[in-house]
């Protein structure tokens, strides 16, 4: 049997290593030993996009980009999109099982509790720009939560912890629908607890006057699949800003907010955007062949394709394209599905886009799905915050009780100017 080590030479002075490999990995530090002099600081690796580079161990979502395949604690993530409610995910995602009736029960009653915010919170929000994008007042108020629960800096506290794990799942949505209401210019909604966690969130955003905002069932439903295929993605690049910050210990408020504005990029959460803004720019159906041609030529990008760890059909994305025709057969086709299903169906058969793993994301249909349902375009990243949300703590809590982490600090390599003297500013040139 073989050893589980990796032996490396180096040529450079003809040493040899021997180095341990533990669940496929080898642990950074053990290249430290590998040294020119002793001077040396040690070997280093550079991976600028952390392209190969495992930040932690974790247990709460697997993929396998190669075949298609995300799971969330082992469940496949089909399964709980056809069968599970986001809050019955969200409980999975944290606590490591699905609840039994009276413990989701509980668990659901106690997110209602949290989800009114304090009146200072709303006037924070109302002191916003009439035109302030959402993610922007999503995130200050999300970091402002900060100021309004204090006891939140007492991390390793179980108790404590929890409690806060419960007023961001609860407050979020709220923050998000008076953040649209706000850019609308119409009242604040209050939450209404007799209503489920999604209808509550739709309610405060659409309802108009008496009688109250009846929600459409086709609504609830794609919201609550949609919110379960954001719920997490692993090491992505917002969950990694939730470790990162969280790792100086301080408050999940903080974090939460510095993984929100990681995601408010257009590379991360505004990504189903730039597919609406692609579709648009094509225009009609028979200008299809002429944009592909142009993407070929390197002349444009096609957006809502391929991913950094899918190199298959993201499964999310499968999910989603049916969904679509579950909710246009309510609103009405969007035009704009007709241009997304050609462009779908000449990537899956043209040899450059199949050479190069360029597979529908989970990006490709959201947005089309997010328009019928009358959300503008600004306000997708919030849709994408309310349910990774869920993600974001469940890997701070994680990370926080994981005897292996401390503050994070990556190194860099140096190629800056050697040591020189101070020159005064009269013989300067």
């Amino acid at each position: 049997m073989p050893h589980e080590t990796l032996t490396i030479t180096d040529n450079r002075t003809g040493k040899t290593y021997e180095v341990p490999i533990s669940h496929g990995t080898i642990h950074s530090t053990d290249l430290r030993q590998i040294k020119v002099s002793d001077t040396d600081f040690g070997m280093m690796t550079y991976d600028p996009a952390f392209m190969n580079t495992a930040s932690c161990k974790s247990t709460i979502t697997y993929i396998d980009g190669d075949v298609g395949i995300l799971r969330y604690r082992g469940y496949p993530i089909e399964q709980l999109a056809e069968h599970s409610s986001y809050l019955e995910v969200a409980y999975l995602l944290l606590y490591g099982e699905l609840p039994t009736a009276p413990q989701l029960a509980s668990w659901e009653a106690e997110v209602q509790k949290h989800t009114f915010v304090h009146e200072n919170v709303k006037k924070i929000m109302e002191a916003f720009r009439y035109d302030a994008h959402p993610m922007g007042m999503f995130i200050s108020t999300v970091a402002a939560l900060s100021t309004f629960y204090p006891e939140a800096s007492r991390i390793f506290d179980p108790e404590v912890r929890n409690k806060q794990v419960l007023r961001l799942i609860g407050k979020v949505p709220t923050i998000a629908a008076f953040s649209y209401r706000h850019i609308k210019g119409m009242p604040y909604i209050y939450p209404n607890n007799d209503l489920s966690f999604i209808q509550n969130f739709l309610n405060m955003m659409y309802s108009i006057g008496s009688p109250r905002y009846e929600v459409p069932a086709i609504f609830e439903k794609a919201l609550n699949i949609l919110f379960i295929l954001h719920a997490d993605h692993e090491q992505n690049c917002s969950t990694s800003a939730m470790r990162n910050v969280g790792s100086s210990q301080v408050d999940p408020y903080s974090a939460t907010a510095a993984a929100a504005a990681a995601l408010y990029g257009p590379l991360h959460g505004g990504a189903n955007e730039a597919v609406l803004k692609m579709l648009d720019q094509i225009g009609s159906l028979s200008k299809v062949p002429d944009f592909i041609e142009k993407v070929k030529k390197g002349e444009g990008r096609l957006m809502g394709f391929g991913h950094r760890v899918y190199k298959n059909y993201d499964p999310r994305a499968k999910v989603i394209k049916k969904l679509a025709y579950d909710v246009f057969a309510v609103t009405g086709t969007n035009p704009k599905l007709e241009i997304a299903l050609e462009l779908e169906r000449i990537a899956l058969e043209d040899e450059y886009f199949v050479k190069r793993k360029l597979y529908p994301n989970v990006d490709f249909y959201s947005g089309l799905i997010y328009q019928a349902m009358g959300f503008p375009m600004e306000f997708f990243p919030v849709l994408f915050a309310i349910p990774r949300t869920s993600g974001w703590i469940s890997h701070w809590q994680e990370m926080l009780l994981d005897p292996d982490q401390k503050i994070a600090r990556p190194r860099q390599i140096y190629l800056g100017s050697d040591a020189r003297d101070f020159v005064p500013m009269a013989k300067r040139r």
